[in-house]
């Protein structure tokens, strides 16, 4: 995949996005804080496929240009990706236990978990005591992956399958 940097004048919305309320302010925060992951997607005449969000960001933060790939994709298929691409990401959910593992650790490094896009009502909710997770909380997921047993031995739970 070519990614290009693009200036973001020549950047165009696409007009008819079914994708609304778009959180381009924590978008900012997160292109602030890891800088830029993920490239616009644009069709040939630079109009966005994906990546909306993205721009906007782009624009709050006062870029003037912007990491972008260039989709060699029929208008049709690109009309489709742009509904799939933000489809797809509605039928994930959160692993809270794990999640709570994640942040616990992120915390116990002295890492600013406000900078993750959840407000602090949400981190309140979501960070509990790493002792109040049960080793079934986890195994029942399935397989446990080595990183998550290490972090798990470490905060003094042993983990069976």
């Amino acid at each position: 995949m070519k990614i290009e940097q693009i200036e973001i004048d020549k950047i165009i919305p696409y007009i008819n996005n079914p994708r609304k309320n778009l959180n381009s302010n924590k978008v900012a925060s997160s292109i602030k804080e890891f800088g830029w992951q993920q490239p616009i997607v644009v069709d040939k005449e630079m109009k966005i496929i994906v990546g909306h969000t993205r721009f906007e960001a782009a624009k709050i933060l006062e870029l003037k240009t912007v990491p972008v790939h260039i989709a060699d994709l029929p208008p049709l298929k690109a009309k489709a990706y742009r509904i799939a691409d933000n489809r797809l990401s509605e039928d994930s959910s959160w692993d809270f236990p794990l999640l709570n593992i994640e942040f616990t650790d992120l915390m116990d490094n002295h890492y600013d978990v406000e900078n993750l896009g959840f407000d602090t009502k949400e981190l309140e909710s979501l960070i509990v005591d790493k002792g109040s997770f049960l080793p079934e909380d986890i195994s029942e997921q399935g397989e446990i992956d080595k990183n998550t047993k290490e972090i798990c031995e470490s905060c003094g739970q042993e983990l069976s399958k």
